[in-house]
């Protein structure tokens, strides 16, 4: 587990840098952090929620707040 952290992240950290890199080129780099569990519950009592549910904030991002490099999906 310690190593998907990690990888996590860093992923977040370079996406984030990216997109102050990429500020001003009209080209949008952003991070998307979900904080349930996607369908089923990995862990009983954790909360969920259905691609369905999770697509939109993507959607959003792109369209409306693409001055944002990041935003954190939660039920």
């Amino acid at each position: 587990m310690q190593q998907y952290q990690a990888a996590a992240a860093a992923l977040r950290n370079w996406v984030i840098n990216l997109h102050k890199e990429l500020d001003g080129t009209g080209v949008q780099a952003a991070h998307i952090g979900i904080d349930v569990s996607i369908g089923t519950p990995a862990v009983p009592g954790f909360p969920t929620a259905q691609p369905e549910e999770i697509s939109p904030a993507y959607w959003d991002l792109h369209t409306a707040h693409r001055d944002r490099a990041e935003h954190i999906f939660r039920a």
